[in-house]
């Protein structure tokens, strides 16, 4: 794989997750966090910093996150790489197809604004595709939305997007209203982080939920 076709790529994924990729430096990508130095990440997709770059839990959890985007990002680079392009009536643009199964593919092409995938389903005589589930620079969730529609993993044993939110939410309140020994919080921590991990736009619907079920303004009556 080309180092700048990568680097190019990995810069839109750490902008999307709120990191600031800087120009490339002695063969690797500086990344910025909240305006300061954390790490250099090189064509391997390894990650490098200095102690007094992840002084803090907040900046070791970044760090964390722009390791794990360095690997997703290496790891679908490599593929679509190598991948044969999609033969199927009707596409208006070019993809990959990445994987295949149970009449149901996974396919995935690289554009000026990042890598989009997207799951469909086949015809009945194989020929076009059905049912579109598009990702947006969400590998990830792609790749688990083709575990789910081809079977690979049973859809009852998944929880939905809204579900994870919801247990979120719910875990937060118990955190906050019960007093509870360090052990338990230590757990209800790790599931709110794998759950952060898991959703991609977190923080937005986040936000969104805290929006709608906020009481609405007060309003004087006569």
């Amino acid at each position: 794989m080309k180092r700048d076709l990568y680097f190019k790529e990995l810069a839109v994924a750490l902008g999307r997750a709120g990191f600031t990729p800087l120009p490339q430096e002695n063969d690797s990508l500086p990344v910025e966090y909240h305006s300061q130095r954390l790490c250099r990440i090189n064509e391997q997709g390894n990650v490098f910093y200095r102690e007094e770059e992840v002084d803090s839990p907040e900046r070791e959890k970044a760090c964390a996150k722009a390791t794990d985007i360095a690997g997703t990002v290496l790891e679908y680079m490599n593929h679509l790489e190598h991948a044969p392009t999609l033969k199927a009536a009707g596409l208006s643009e070019p993809y990959q197809s990445l994987a295949e199964f149970n009449g149901t593919v996974l396919a995935g092409r690289l554009t000026e604004k990042g890598a989009k995938f997207v799951t469909w389903d086949w015809d009945f005589n194989h020929t076009g595709l059905n049912h579109g589930h598009y990702y947006e620079g969400d590998y990830v969730g792609a790749k688990r939305d083709f575990a789910i529609r081809s079977g690979l993993i049973p859809d009852e044993r998944q929880f939905t997007t809204e579900q994870l939110i919801e247990v979120y939410q719910q875990s937060a309140y118990i955190r906050f209203s019960c007093s509870l020994p360090a052990e338990q919080e230590q757990t209800i921590e790790q599931i709110q982080q794998r759950i952060q991990e898991l959703v991609p736009d977190f923080e937005e619907r986040i936000t969104k939920e805290m929006e709608a079920t906020a009481d609405p303004p007060f309003e004087q009556t006569m």
